[in-house]
């Protein structure tokens, strides 16, 4: 009886220290509401440099749904956990962010703490944006505060228990959450450097470019490996990548700032919100990234030139037409006119054979692109292509694509295409409702500056 006792008193022992110790871990303190600063208290300037920051970090279009007020959040972002919306970022006394402090502003960028105290979920990537320094943070906090205010409450995120409970993400940042990741390469040039700062931390690329861990944690040894965001796959963008055409400095800068290069495509997806906000901000930081992705991507193998590339595709169009005879049909009634004419865009095509769509192991993307198109954007000269949703069955994009890979690449065949077909006819219709979309995406390189 008295062995029973002592071992019953140190389970409650354990019980009661674990409980404690948990509650030590997962508490943070609320920061004082403030009483909401004036805007002609924020300099100009950092105004100014706090929306080419915001535009580097995407913001507007995570914080946005389609039609909505910007920064006024209510986005859904589906996880395999659940789906977690995005929250109210405008200066709204209420349900925005007026009455925090900068201190408050700083703690939710590096520590992923509302000023509350409460625990915010790692859809808001601050495991990327502890790495933004002070000054990037302060001009951060001068642009969302000089917003237009917008009532807009949280809405209630759809997550099973105990995932609800926000205690448990105090455990997922003791594992995954490393602060001043970012160091700087005295090796490296001061470019380098840059374009390392802003990857690593506000533009957040490794978020959607790096596979994830069972617990939702970015895979550190997969590094750029490649992911996936809102039902789009994102590429792998290191020494795996599918690109047909190797990526180098020049056509990095090219895509990143314009949305399209004829060697790699247009933005679609979640890249067009990217790129969108790309084109806003200097010209200097778009050339920093794309120099520290080139070093990032590594040299190209031998005979991945642009010339070899499009003369192996070439033997391979009979041999799909005889295989495909459906696909190849709908090919030449629906695709040939634009990607074989030789224009440009927008009333021309790219050259499939160097997709990266068509090339890639995950047919997601190319089903996506055949579905819903690529939208013109207003007032720009865009490149623009029909979706095929409403004109097409399941099984004719089945046709149509397998033809594609086996006419334009030498790569195996997809399995489980007619399942990944149905599932992008379905989300992509759902998100299409929700997301802001793309605001702006100047196209044409030759209209765009230079670094």
């Amino acid at each position: 009886m008295r062995r029973s006792a002592t071992i019953g008193g140190i389970v409650v022992a354990l019980i009661v220290g674990g409980a404690v110790s948990g509650f030590a871990i997962a508490w943070r303190p609320a920061i004082a509401a403030i009483e909401p600063p004036a805007r002609k208290s924020f300099d100009p300037e950092m105004i100014k440099r706090g929306r080419e920051l915001a535009a580097l970090g995407n913001c507007n279009d995570c914080h946005t749904v389609r039609g909505g007020k910007d920064f006024a959040g209510g986005l859904p972002v589906p996880t395999p956990f659940g789906t977690i919306f995005s929250t109210n970022i405008t200066p709204d006394p209420e349900t925005g962010i007026r009455r925090w402090s900068e201190e408050a502003f700083r703690r939710a960028m590096r520590s992923g703490v509302d000023r509350e105290g409460h625990h915010l979920y790692p859809t808001f990537p601050y495991d990327h944006f502890t790495n933004v320094s002070d000054q990037d943070d302060r001009a951060l906090y001068a642009f969302l505060m000089t917003r237009e205010p917008v009532v807009a409450p949280a809405r209630t995120n759809e997550l099973p228990f105990p995932l609800n409970q926000r205690f448990v993400i105090a455990g997922w940042k003791l594992l995954f959450l490393h602060r001043d990741a970012y160091r700087p390469d005295s090796t490296r040039s001061a470019e380098w450097n840059r374009g390392a700062y802003l990857v690593e931390g506000l533009a957040h690329c490794g978020a959607c470019h790096t596979p994830r861990n069972a617990l939702g944690a970015e895979r550190a040894s997969a590094r750029f490996a490649g992911g996936e965001s809102d039902y789009w796959s994102a590429y792998a963008i290191n020494a795996q990548s599918p690109a047909p055409v190797p990526w180098n400095v020049d056509a990095l800068y090219v895509y990143l700032r314009n949305g399209w290069h004829p060697d790699h495509g247009t933005a679609r997806g979640p890249m067009a919100e990217v790129v969108s906000n790309l084109s806003s901000v200097p010209a200097s930081d778009v050339h920093a990234i794309a120099v520290h992705m080139a070093g990032v991507l590594g040299s190209p193998a031998p005979g991945r030139d642009r010339a070899t590339v499009v003369a192996q595709a070439k033997p391979a169009a009979d041999k799909a037409a005889q295989t495909d005879p459906q696909g190849a049909a709908i090919y030449a009634a629906t695709c040939a006119p634009c990607h074989e004419s030789g224009r440009p865009p927008p009333y021309g095509g790219i050259k499939l054979s160097l997709s990266t769509a068509i090339n890639a192991p995950d047919p997601r993307n190319l089903a996506n692109i055949v579905l819903t198109g690529v939208r013109p954007v207003e007032g720009e000269r865009s490149p623009i292509m029909p979706g095929f949703a409403s004109s097409m069955t399941d099984t004719q994009v089945a046709a149509l694509m397998n033809y594609l890979r086996a006419r334009f690449t030498s790569r195996a065949p997809w399995k489980d295409l007619a399942k990944t077909i149905e599932e992008a006819r379905r989300t992509q219709t759902a998100f299409l409702q929700t997301s802001a979309g793309p605001r702006s995406m100047p196209t044409d390189p030759a209209q765009r500056d230079k670094p």
